[in-house]
């Protein structure tokens, strides 16, 4: 199991991300994308990294627009896990978005 961050590593964390903020014991991004199957594909994508983490989001999706929030349930908070998928999700949301 990971380690539960302190709240200035989370804050370091956090202001080196574009689009997450901190929101309660984890972090939350809202992102657009130019239609429906752009959106799942962009969450097809990251699944396949999620798996390979064994680290999973909890995302919504409506339409265009996909709602994603890290936490690491089983160490209460946020851990080095959270920060290494929000920046993998960095990454390849730029290849689907506008």
């Amino acid at each position: 199991m990971s380690r539960r961050l302190n709240d200035a590593q989370i804050a370091d964390a956090v202001d080196a991300l574009g689009q997450w903020q901190r929101v309660g014991d984890g972090i939350e991004a809202d992102l657009k994308f130019d239609s429906f199957s752009t959106a799942f594909g962009f969450m097809a994508a990251i699944a396949i990294h999620a798996e390979r983490l064994c680290h999973h989001p909890d995302w919504s999706n409506v339409y265009d627009r996909v709602h994603v929030r890290l936490t690491t349930h089983d160490a209460g908070g946020l851990t080095s896990l959270d920060f290494e998928l929000a920046g993998i999700i960095e990454e390849i949301v730029g290849r689907f978005s506008k």
